[in-house]
């Protein structure tokens, strides 16, 4: 089977675990500081914090902003349910825009159409590894904070500038099948330290000193041997992006001219990261994931329904959004990973190439 994604732990990753293990200092510590800094300046941020996800980094940048009852926050449809989650924690409401068709990301358009007095963050999230077209929100959100989900675009730029670095801040995931993974963890960057401190204090209950809490908060820190695991990764990051970045490329020729198959539109200025290569399939999806899935090639449709549209949004979810709910209907994603051999890669375009043919 050619897997959808294969974390890879090398030597490297093992002996700072051990590092870590030997000296005792499991919790907060050295490790996620200087992680924090390493990976902050990767971004082209001054300031990180490192969190137990990505989830909880939204919910934290989110918090410091002081989002509550009341307040509106805009995001996509067209995304995993956790770029959403977080404002209803803090018992805000998220609102959606469409999508624009050929990237998957927000439609700027759509978020000037959502955007009312009560709209206190706009979070577009940098979806399949690709950014939002940054530009033209931050034009149209004006005083308005914009934070950026980058749990799918480590390393991904937009006109010079890396994902993370446009907003107020930048959200990332560090989950096993990203682009880098800690095992589990997250973290915010931003170039405002005061707000960067404000998130510190609130993963670890609202401390700014032993036993001195400023602040109702939470235990969302990320444990030393996440931090060390993740130094390990960021080294390796651009190695990987740049395979990932071939892999797109022999499948951009591959399946190039296949009828009713649109491969991954880049748009200009733009370096596309691929934590997924995503196809569209304008005729009988299902069909060539089944044919895939029988021949050995992993495949999956990130995602089969638009987040509004969840049982768990039904009391806050209003409107329709005719894009996203196409590209539920036809999305589908190949294997692109780093580890993929060029053979492996061969296969996956000869496989959908067979299935079209006999389509």
């Amino acid at each position: 089977m050619i897997n959808m994604a294969r974390p890879v732990m090398e030597k490297g990753e093992i002996d700072a675990v051990i590092r870590v293990m030997e000296s005792g200092m499991l919790a907060h510590g050295p490790e996620v500081v200087a992680f924090e800094e390493e990976f902050s300046r990767y971004c082209g941020s001054k300031y990180g914090a490192a969190v137990s996800s990505g989830t909880s980094a939204i919910h934290l940048a989110l918090a410091a902003l002081g989002i509550g009852p009341g307040d509106e926050v805009i995001t996509t449809s067209f995304s995993f349910i956790a770029s959403a989650t977080p404002v209803l924690f803090l018992g805000a409401k998220p609102v959606f825009t469409d999508i624009d068709r050929r990237t998957f990301n927000m439609d700027p358009e759509s978020l000037r159409n959502r955007i009312t007095d009560r709209t206190k963050a706009i979070i577009p999230v940098h979806l399949y590894g690709q950014t939002a077209n940054m530009k033209r929100i931050l034009e149209i959100a004006n005083e308005i904070p914009v934070l950026e989900d980058c749990a799918q675009a480590h390393g991904a730029i937009h006109d010079d500038k890396m994902a993370g670095s446009m907003g107020k801040a930048g959200m990332f995931s560090f989950y096993p099948t990203k682009n880098m993974t800690t095992g589990e963890g997250g973290m915010v960057i931003s170039e405002d330290e005061e707000f960067i401190e404000s998130i510190r204090m609130l993963r670890n209950h609202g401390q700014a000193a032993r036993y001195d809490h400023h602040e109702v908060g939470y235990n969302l820190r990320m444990t030393s041997i996440s931090a060390a695991i993740g130094r390990v990764q960021l080294t390796k990051l651009e190695k990987r992006n740049s395979a990932r970045a071939r892999n797109a490329r022999i499948l951009d020729e591959g399946l190039k001219g296949i009828d009713g198959i649109v491969t991954p539109y880049v748009e200009p200025g733009n370096r596309h990261v691929y934590h997924q290569y995503t196809i569209r399939v304008e005729k009988d999806r299902d069909g060539l994931s089944g044919f895939l899935s029988g021949n050995g090639i992993g495949n999956k449709v990130f995602y089969p329904t638009t987040i509004p549209s969840s049982p768990a949004m039904k009391k806050v979810s209003i409107g329709t959004y005719p894009r996203a709910e196409e590209a539920t209907k036809q999305v589908l994603s190949l294997p692109v990973h780093p580890s993929l051999t060029e053979d492996e890669v061969a296969k996956v375009v000869d496989t959908v190439r067979l299935a079209r043919k006999g389509a």
